[in-house]
């Protein structure tokens, strides 16, 4: 045994998980609370599969990346959210150093997933603003779908390998992974740096874009009848839309990875303690919770078909073919 792992033993004999500081009522609603996100986070995005997988009208190549993003944060919301509530709540790891291993490998491959299934979204709907006629002649489902798929594939080994080159505290009662300098700063960028980057040029370029359509169209009405000032102002709606949407989708993708980004920063250089690590891994969940809030709740569509899900239309004949676009 070299001296590295003598003081991790000697660490590890003397560790003691500490009592419950809380109340028997604050546990109790830490739990309810905890129950509620989850099955927000689990029901939203299960409405989003359902939706886009039955009816037919909304298989489409924008779709299909809404499917991946839902599915992603579904088994992040049913697989990972729930041991990590526990663990933040119970005073220290419950569930053994074997569940510990899978849960941080699964946790990670799902967080990036759900990470660049939002920048690929990005990309979608910037390559179908920028240029409508090539984007609806060269992007079709099979070529989504294929899309989709190497974004899985790329992912999984990415978190296989920087699983291989992560350590993990060796006491029964800690689950905590870390990183050598070199693969933080590689994982910084990858997981939080590039991403983000791509999502704010991408669609501060959508916003102007659409800018400069509302514009062209308030030009040309000032040359036409009033009969087209419904265009104008239904331009003038979209424009404030796509607006308010792209504040809201950079706000909370900054809000939820920040504090990842300052972690991954400062790991390695100050000592920080062990709520904190929780936090900025509860914060990358969060993003999964209100992703259908985001992509879903804010389009008409949706609210069509979760009210057809809720009352079992779906089983009716021929509900696939549903209008729920207009």
């Amino acid at each position: 045994m070299n001296l590295t792992e003598f003081n991790q033993s000697d660490r590890c004999d003397h560790f003691s998980c500490p009592e419950r500081s809380v109340s028997p009522a604050v546990y109790i609603l830490l739990y309810m609370c905890s129950a509620a996100v989850v099955l927000l986070t689990v029901c939203g995005n299960l409405l989003v599969i359902i939706s886009v997988l039955h009816f037919k009208q909304l298989h489409t190549p924008t779709n299909m990346l809404v499917l991946s993003l839902a599915v992603s944060d579904f088994l992040l919301g049913a697989l990972v959210m729930p041991p990590m509530f526990i663990w933040t709540i119970e005073p220290c790891w419950i569930f053994g150093r074997d569940f510990c291993v899978c849960f941080w490998l699964i946790s990670f491959f799902l967080m990036m997933i759900s990470i660049y299934n939002v920048t690929l979204i990005a990309v979608d709907r910037f390559l179908a603003l920028s240029n409508p006629f090539l984007y609806t002649n060269t992007v079709s489902m099979k070529k989504m779908c294929t899309v989709v798929y190497f974004n899985w594939c790329l992912n999984l080994v990415y978190s296989s390998l920087i699983f291989y080159y992560m350590i993990f505290e060796m006491c029964p009662e800690e689950c905590v992974p870390s990183l050598n300098e070199v693969w933080t700063v590689i994982d910084l960028i990858y997981s939080f740096i590039f991403p983000l980057s791509v999502i704010i040029i991408l669609y501060t370029r959508v916003f102007v874009i659409a800018k400069k359509h509302a514009t062209a169209i308030r030009e040309l009405n000032n040359h036409t009848r009033p009969k087209t000032q419904k265009i104008t102002s239904h331009s003038m709606k979209s424009e404030r839309k796509a607006a308010k949407v792209l504040g809201i989708l950079v706000s909370v993708f900054l809000v939820c990875l920040l504090p990842y980004c300052i972690y991954s920063l400062l790991g390695n250089v100050i000592e920080i303690q062990l709520e904190s690590f929780q936090k900025v891994t509860i914060m990358i969940c969060l993003n999964s919770t209100i992703n259908p809030v985001i992509y879903a709740l804010f389009y008409p569509w949706f609210r069509r078909c979760v009210k057809l899900i809720i009352t079992l239309q779906i089983f009716q004949t021929n509900s696939a073919i549903i209008n729920v676009l207009s």
